[in-house]
């Protein structure tokens, strides 16, 4: 954390200090590098970011349990759009990821669950011998029922959910050091005064926070794609008609940010768990996570404008990063204080709840409109890079003889 604050001190205070006029030798990539082993090309800063940014959001992404006989094409079809949420509202999935995490420490708490396993659970990893999901507390605490759920849950070994994982510690710490290798590179580069695109600027905060979905998730099985079966039977007597996931489409959307289904999620008549589900909580735990979703998404912004001062090819594009930065970071910290002073004021139940509500999903568009302006206006910007973005860090400054 430390690493990542010097980062952004760094950026806010060594950019080019004035985005206009555009410096004569803007253009001239070769003049700047004169020896071949202190230089990188157009093509390795563009791979780089791509490749970290690939590296922070589809190994990171780790989808609940999908639902049974399910195509090849349609798992990357499910994994790939979690992965274009994580791009551009990646706080909602830091949120969802610390929903799932506290949930599955409550799990451990009360009905004495491994963290595996509690993470299991909330992941919708667990089913009935009739197919329905066991991933709610009111299946654990069920006077009949639970006491059996929670012990065929224990009697699952560890090794065998982690089996299950499509990845390992190995797998999760490679791409962990990638995005922090990148983030000690984007260090080094303003420390020593050399220019860092819009591009390196995006992929840093996608990198800094996919560390924290890191390590939220770094106990919940990657991509499992068959849940494991427990007993007993939920239902008996007469056959029972299971349906996919039903939840209205709006309410999914608010459900993805806000983590709460509202009692629309029946288990019953599901073969599966929602895409955005987690353990349901009190509201004290709740909190918890709407605090790391208000302290990711105004870092994940304040990177952003820690370019405030770079260089653009004209002023306009300069403007629009300035206000689409200060959209992003101010968005998740206000909407998340504003619902949080609601509800611990018990009202949002009352005319005030609504308007909020009504508030947010309006400023929704202008939020994902700035995110995907951060998105395509740093390929833009590589249409004109200054001299110094070419030239590479010399590690020697801090590593001699190296």
């Amino acid at each position: 954390m430390l690493l990542i604050l010097i980062a952004v001190h760094l950026l806010s205070r060594d950019s080019i200090a004035a985005p206009l006029p555009r410096p004569p030798d803007a253009r001239a990539t070769t003049d700047s590098c004169k020896d071949i082993d202190n230089c990188r090309t157009f093509f390795s800063i563009v791979w780089g970011c791509l490749a970290t940014i690939f590296a922070c959001t589809w190994v990171s992404v780790h989808p609940n349990v999908p639902p049974p006989d399910q195509s090849h094409l349609q798992l990357f079809w499910r994994r790939l759009k979690m992965m274009l949420i994580a791009m551009i509202a990646p706080e909602v999935m830091v949120a969802f990821a610390a929903r799932q995490f506290l949930g599955s420490r409550l799990l451990v708490k009360e009905f004495n669950f491994s963290t595996t396993h509690g993470m299991f659970v909330s992941m919708g990893g667990f089913v009935s011998l009739d197919g329905h999901p066991v991933a709610t507390r009111g299946q654990l605490e069920d006077p009949d029922l639970g006491p059996e759920f929670q012990k065929a849950i224990r009697n699952v070994s560890e090794e065998d959910i982690k089996d299950r994982s499509k990845g390992d510690a190995f797998s999760k710490g490679v791409a962990l050091l990638q995005g922090l290798w990148f983030t000690v590179q984007c260090v080094a580069r303003a420390h020593q005064r050399l220019a860092i695109t819009q591009l390196e600027v995006a992929t840093l905060a996608f990198a800094v926070v996919n560390i924290f979905i890191w390590l939220l998730w770094w106990n919940k099985p990657l991509d499992v794609q068959r849940p494991i079966v427990i007993g007993p039977l939920m239902q008996s007597g007469t056959k029972t008609i299971i349906f996919p996931v039903q939840v209205p489409r709006f309410h999914r959307f608010l459900s993805a940010i806000w983590g709460d289904y509202d009692d629309q999620y029946k288990p019953l008549s599901s073969v599966s768990v929602p895409s955005f589900w987690s353990i349901e909580m009190h509201f004290k735990h709740e909190k918890g996570a709407f605090i790391l979703l208000t302290l990711v998404g105004t870092f994940f912004g304040a990177i952003h404008c820690a370019a405030w001062n770079a260089l653009f090819p004209t002023r306009r594009e300069m403007w629009i990063w300035r206000i689409s930065a200060l959209v992003i970071t101010i968005y998740p910290g206000s909407t998340s204080l504003i619902a949080l002073s609601l509800a611990m004021s018990d009202r949002l139940d009352s005319a005030s709840g609504p308007v909020f509500g009504v508030i947010v999903v309006l400023a929704i568009p202008i939020y994902i409109a700035a995110r995907l302006v951060l998105i395509g206006l740093p390929f833009a910007e590589l249409r004109s890079l200054p001299a110094s973005a070419f030239a590479d860090v010399n590690w020697s400054t801090y590593i001699p003889h190296i």
